[in-house]
């Protein structure tokens, strides 16, 4: 990991086309602005987190459902009473 110490509005360039700008800092916590091409996907990683958190509890609560299921369509059907077809 690079560790850098910026003043607001020093930047720092990723490859040729990313550029970070520090924009304000108050405290503990700074503004930072991202410019990048469009094709170049940014999350906040808490939020990225939160997200796959999430989708592997549904595709959890899916195959529970499945599995259900499943065991409903495999159960042996049970005939009406006097219904002795051969």
């Amino acid at each position: 990991m690079l560790v850098l110490t910026r003043k607001v509005g020093e930047q720092v360039l990723i490859g040729e086309d990313i550029v970070v700008t520090i924009l304000e800092s108050k405290g503990d916590s700074i503004k930072v602005g991202i410019d990048a091409p469009k094709g170049v996907k940014i999350h906040r990683a808490e939020v990225l987190a939160a997200v796959i958190e999430e989708n592997q509890k549904a595709v959890a609560a899916d195959d529970a459902a499945a599995v259900r299921l499943a065991k409903l369509l495999a159960a042996p059907t049970a005939r009406p009473a006097g219904d002795d077809a051969q």
